[in-house]
């Protein structure tokens, strides 16, 4: 089993960057894809942005915009995403994701029912 603790989250204001991390635990997950989504109040969740096991690779969703950058530390386990430019939109409560399964393409990375493993989330509040 793997588990998965996001932190980094806060209230920040318009314009504002902040970083998430996501650490691992369980078993190391060098070897899976990871993935960023959102979810905001009443809305249904998003994908924000995907990585490939390797790192090299990575995805963004509508949402990211060019503003936010996937990354991964396999020697630490641990996921990141910084954010810049933030906007009040981008209030939301995001959610780190890993599966254990290799993909190709935008599609298969942005689906949330790819990935197995979910945490619990951090808040992100961005005031106008």
């Amino acid at each position: 089993q793997v588990q998965l603790v996001e932190s980094g989250g806060g209230l920040v204001q318009a314009g504002d960057s902040l970083r998430l991390s996501c650490a691992a635990s369980g078993r190391s997950v060098s070897n899976y894809a990871m993935a960023w989504f959102r979810q905001a109040p009443g809305k249904e969740r998003e994908f924000v942005a995907a990585i490939k096991w390797s790192g090299d690779i990575t995805y963004d969703g509508d949402s990211a915009e060019g503003r936010f950058t996937i990354s991964r530390d396999n020697a630490k386990n641990t996921l990141y995403m910084e954010m810049s430019s933030l906007k009040h939109e981008d209030t939301a409560v995001y959610y780190c994701a890993a599966s254990p399964h290799t993909y190709a393409g935008h599609s298969s990375y942005a689906t949330g029912a790819a990935y197995a493993y979910w945490g619990e989330g951090t808040q992100v509040t961005v005031s106008s």
